[in-house]
């Protein structure tokens, strides 16, 4: 049973920062493209960034670029989200959630955006909180 399990978030004042875990099992993430999703309260949810099998290719969006940082530890089964410089409006409850392949993630990098994308990935975690706040 593939299970992807998010932590690490948290409340933090404006200007702080978060580190979020993705945490598979089940799955090796070798073989998958990570995304990373937030959905705040009364918002539709919105991809915020990518992250290549190998890790060699990231996207963000512009939101969050800059700031944000995706990285993976295939060793470990496990991709991160840095996060700094939060800001209130990064409140939200965040999600990774995998996809076969590097295309849906090379597809969004071309594109610029990522939901024509949303259907391609697969298994989702249950999320994690995260609420800036002072």
């Amino acid at each position: 049973q593939v299970q992807l399990v998010e932590s690490g978030g948290g409340l933090v004042q404006p200007g702080g920062s978060l580190r979020l875990s993705c945490a598979a099992s089940g799955i090796t993430l070798d073989s998958y493209a990570i995304g990373w999703f937030r959905q705040a309260p009364d918002k539709e949810r919105e991809g915020i960034g990518c992250i290549s099998i190998s890790g060699s290719n990231t996207y963000y969006i512009d939101s969050v670029k800059g700031r944000f940082t995706i990285s993976r530890d295939n060793a470990k089964n496990t991709v991160y989200l840095q996060m700094d410089s939060l800001k209130p409006e990064d409140t939200a409850v965040y999600r990774c959630a995998t996809t076969h392949g590097d295309w849906a993630c090379t597809a969004a990098q071309r594109l610029g955006n990522m939901s024509p994308f949303d259907g391609e990935y697969e298994d989702w975690g249950q999320g994690t909180q995260v609420a800036v706040s002072s």
